[in-house]
């Protein structure tokens, strides 16, 4: 039976030394938080108030504890997984961002036979999760939703629509930027798409406005041994508007992009998030090569989900009705109470957010995914879809560029080009398809853990 909030408050006065241990490995300087200082943010979490968790503004995973209960809430961008320790002295609970971190802390520690990637846990986006630790057997943990946009709270104008979609993406950007050194440089992950097109703009706009040094500012765009679309399309993009100064092209080998090695840094195994995984790491490297002191990187990544741009039809799961009528159904997929819901893995981008997470971390990056932000997310979930597309694919495939143009036009004033769109994520660049078989992945994701 799944145990309520109710239930773990009645578990202190049987179980006083529930949580024998909490050991919490995450880093602790990757919050990017707005409104408030990191120590009310863990004390809201702590509280397990749902009302003084959503108004935690940016971009967050956060551990607290409250006596005898562990609560964990994230936004979308960064990971955070919790796996159980069984110990003589009582169960304890590890936290960290990645499998491995995991994995390799066990076996220092003495607890290797106690692993199995499948034991770890993924604390789902959105939501405060609570954990109370008694023994075998463990309870399942609770989760409550903390941000809960509601649908059809925009109007149905385009403009509109795109104004106040591109003003609370330049709001969130405003707001990483003035937490930047003045004198640090400032990377786009730029494909010349849609999502890092407008990305760019907004940054560039933002800057301006605020009088911060442009000269920072660059588009790094990957190129695979001198070829694929991106390159191309990112020259065009910003030639058209007179902005090539700002674009760097960063070539690469073909060699760089190991599908085996994105499968061990992503920790997953679906097809199209191991792809942009493999090219967000040779892009990663390739600026990481020619700039040793980078630190600041920002891209489109959650634009695609945010505005529901992905081929319903070559899902066979997929209806537009199940798309336009599930909340954050990208973001999140099914949901915490669904049957297809995996603790191991959670859902949609929440799931997927390693596939640009992860790269940039081990090339020693800090990045900014501002389409993730619950604020950017609010707006684009308040759009009168089924209004709009009336159930049609191709005019929900169209909304995007509509939506986003417009919003940038009006923000910025720059005409923003919108070429026709390849079917992968924004930012993934060349289109050599590596398929859709999950199965050689999923192989690999095994054997990465020896299991």
């Amino acid at each position: 039976m799944q145990r309520t909030r109710e239930d773990l408050a009645q578990l202190e006065p049987h179980y006083p030394d529930m949580i024998n241990e909490v050991i919490d490995i995450t880093s602790k300087d990757r919050n990017i938080i707005f409104n408030m200082t990191e120590d009310e943010a863990i004390e809201r979490v702590a509280s397990g108030n749902v009302e003084d968790i959503k108004d935690i503004d940016g971009t967050f995973a956060i551990v607290a504890r409250n006596n005898h209960i562990i609560r964990m809430a994230r936004t979308l961008q960064m990971p955070l997984r919790y796996f159980i320790v069984k110990k003589v002295a009582g169960p304890a609970l590890l936290i960290a961002e990645r499998i491995e971190e995991i994995k390799v802390w066990l076996e220092e520690q003495g607890f290797g036979d106690q692993f199995h990637p499948s034991y770890t846990r993924m604390v789902p986006a959105h939501h405060l999760t609570e954990i109370a630790l008694v023994g075998c057997p463990d309870p399942n943990p609770v989760c409550t939703r903390f941000f809960d946009p509601q649908p059809n709270t925009q109007p149905s104008d385009i403009n509109s629509i795109g104004t106040t979609y591109i003003h609370a993406l330049a709001a969130g950007i405003a707001q990483w930027l003035k937490g930047i050194p003045i004198d640090e440089p400032v990377g786009v992950m730029f494909s010349g798409g849609i999502d890092s097109g407008a990305v760019f703009l907004t940054t560039y706009h933002v800057m301006k406005s605020l009088g911060m040094n442009l000269a920072r500012l660059k588009a790094f765009t990957l190129r695979v041994d001198d070829g694929g679309l991106d390159s191309t399309h990112a020259n065009e993009f910003l030639a058209n508007l007179d902005l090539g100064m700002f674009h760097e092209v960063i070539d690469v080998p073909s060699s760089w992009v190991n599908l085996d090695e994105a499968v061990q840094t992503i920790e997953d195994y679906k097809p199209l998030d191991i792809q942009a995984g493999a090219m967000t790491l040779a892009l990663c490297r390739g600026i990481r090569e020619h700039y040793p002191e980078f630190t600041y990187l920002i891209d489109g990544d959650g634009g695609d989900e945010n505005l529901k741009d992905y081929p319903i039809e070559e899902n066979p799961e997929l209806t537009i009705k199940s798309v336009l009528s599930n909340q954050m159904l990208y973001q999140e997929g099914w949901g915490v109470d669904a049957i297809k819901h995996s603790l191991t893995f959670s859902g949609g981008l929440s799931r997927g957010c390693t596939r640009g997470y992860a790269p940039m971390t081990r090339y020693s990056f800090k990045g900014f995914s501002p389409f993730m932000l619950p604020s950017v997310i609010n707006i684009a979930e308040g759009i009168p879809f089924i209004e709009l597309t009336e159930w049609d694919h191709e005019k929900l495939y169209e909304l995007k560029g509509q939506v986003v143009s417009a919003g940038v036009f009006e923000v910025t004033g720059f005409a923003m080009p919108v070429f026709e769109k390849c079917r992968f994520q924004d930012g993934a660049a060349d289109e050599r398809a590596f398929g859709d078989d999950p199965r050689p992945f999923r192989k690999a994701f095994h054997a990465a853990f020896d299991c």
